[in-house]
């Protein structure tokens, strides 16, 4: 499966120990880039269970949609 992330940021975000989280101690990086506090997970990748492979998703105002193709200029 693959997904259609688009993303603002011209940089990498750096992270530092203030980045922790106090009850948890960790830090979770997204992957998935539906976090609405990106770069950091917030669980918005469990919208993503059910994806099949060879499929491509878009997800809009919370709701997953098949893209048929992707165009590019390039």
């Amino acid at each position: 499966m693959t997904r259609l992330v688009e993303l603002e940021a011209t940089g990498p975000r750096k992270l530092d120990p203030s980045d922790l989280d106090d009850e948890k101690g960790d830090i979770a990086v997204c992957q998935c880039g539906l976090s609405e506090s990106f770069p950091f997970c917030d669980g918005s990748h469990q919208q993503t269970d059910g994806e099949e492979s060879e499929t491509t998703y878009v997800y809009e105002n919370g709701e997953r949609s098949v893209v048929d193709r992707v165009v590019t200029d390039e």
